[in-house]
């Protein structure tokens, strides 16, 4: 008899893994996926271009409901777990029903930091991490609404682009001297910014949001240096932190993220944890691909062979505002590093590498992102790399006609 094994969550991380459980172990296990979101899962990766009216919703879900029903999954969609009784094994939905499991899956993703900023409970503030959030952002800005996003991360920025796209007037905030300063080094960045600046997004730098002001709803932001900049909507997109709330109830272990090992398991032996929602070995990542190597882990693991999950080595590839941008590894060089800079500001490329002992340590790519995998293959490999060196800024054509 198949063993019930529930997920709760229905994003990316809980999609892959069933994805790769129907590979592995298909009738096995009795397979629930439970998510609080009245909808088919769906790409979160893809709601900048939907934002930005560059697609259409049917464009973003991941797996039709017929993919789900030929692999025997029961979805039970806008219905959100309330508890997890451990001694029991069993979920209870807020509106009371109770599911046994031998397997609970966490998949419960993240939530939207929102600081306490004074006025942040004026309507027109918003976070940006739902399809919801989308559709009543896309209100304002195709009415060509005046807008602040908050964050120069990567969320800030494909919130700024998808709302500028659309019609807004937007004003991207950053506390500090620098967009993406956890992927891009100086130069990178100060690149980006001169693109999304041509863009049209007015981009400042080093401002500190002091609160939000309006009578009834928001119209403007108060910035800590005393500027006053007016705002029919404000979008507060400066990350997220893992979504634990049912797991600390449940009193599993949890730092930042629901502490898992390298099986992906927690400290109650038949509850897992993948995704944004999982911290291993001190780590959170907020990243697809790592959630999606875990679920491979994982998914091996519940087919009954063995399988380790040992880390994932960080690496970002995508466009943001129209920019390709890529960085992985350490892209800042140490005091025994070299680096190679292939630069060209009138085509807005630049192109970083660290090398280390003989290796690629890391690399930023703007502008042109063309052998992003190539170089993350070279680093992960740890290969020596002496041979193509001269030829490395100019990829991988270059560099195997080089070592051949």
């Amino acid at each position: 008899m198949a063993e019930p094994l529930i997920i709760v969550g229905k994003g990316m991380a809980a999609t892959r893994l069933v994805d790769e459980l129907s590979q592995r172990a298909l009738g096995r296990y009795s397979i629930a996926v439970i998510g609080a979101e009245g909808r088919l899962a769906y790409n979160r990766v893809l709601l900048s271009p939907l934002l930005a009216g560059e697609i259409a919703e049917p464009e973003i879900e991941l797996k039709p409901a017929a993919w789900w029903k030929a692999r025997g999954v029961s979805t039970l969609y806008g219905r959100a777990v309330s508890t997890i009784d451990c001694a029991a094994r069993t979920v209870t939905l807020e509106d009371g029903l109770a599911l046994p499991y031998a397997k609970l899956v966490l998949a419960t993703g993240s939530k939207p930091l929102k600081p306490p900023f004074p006025g942040g409970d004026l309507p027109g503030v918003a976070t940006f991490r739902d399809t919801a959030d989308v559709r009543a952002m896309r209100s304002f800005a195709e009415r060509g609404a005046r807008i602040v996003v908050i964050g120069g991360g990567l969320l800030g920025l494909e919130a700024a682009y998808g709302l500028s796209k659309a019609g807004g007037e937007v004003t991207l905030l950053h506390l500090v001297d620098r967009l993406m300063e956890r992927q891009l080094d100086a130069e990178g960045a100060a690149l980006l910014a001169s693109a999304i600046t041509a863009r049209g997004i007015d981009v400042r730098l080093n401002s500190a949001t002091k609160g939000f002001f309006g009578s009834d709803k928001v119209e403007g932001v108060e910035l800590q240096d005393g500027t006053v900049i007016p705002a029919d909507l404000v979008v507060i997109a400066i990350g997220v932190r893992p979504n634990t709330d049912l797991a600390k109830a449940a009193g599993l272990g949890v730092n930042r993220g629901i502490v898992v090992d390298d099986g992906m398991a927690s400290d109650d032996a038949s509850i897992f944890a993948i995704g944004e929602c999982a911290e291993h070995r001190g780590s959170v990542y907020g990243l697809v691909e790592p959630a999606y190597e875990q679920a491979r882990v994982l998914a091996t693991r519940l087919a009954g062979k063995p399988a380790a999950y040992e880390g994932s080595l960080l690496a970002t590839n995508l466009k943001v505002s129209g920019v390709g941008v890529f960085s992985a590894g350490d892209f800042e060089a140490g005091e025994a590093d070299e680096t190679l800079v292939l630069r060209d500001r009138f085509a807005g490329i630049y192109r970083k590498f660290v090398l280390r002992e003989g290796r690629l340590a890391g690399c930023v790519l703007v502008g042109d992102t063309q052998g992003a995998l190539f170089y993350l293959g070279l680093i992960r490999s740890g290969q020596d790399i002496s041979a193509i060196r001269a030829d490395l800024p100019f990829g991988e054509p270059y560099c195997i006609g080089r070592a051949a």
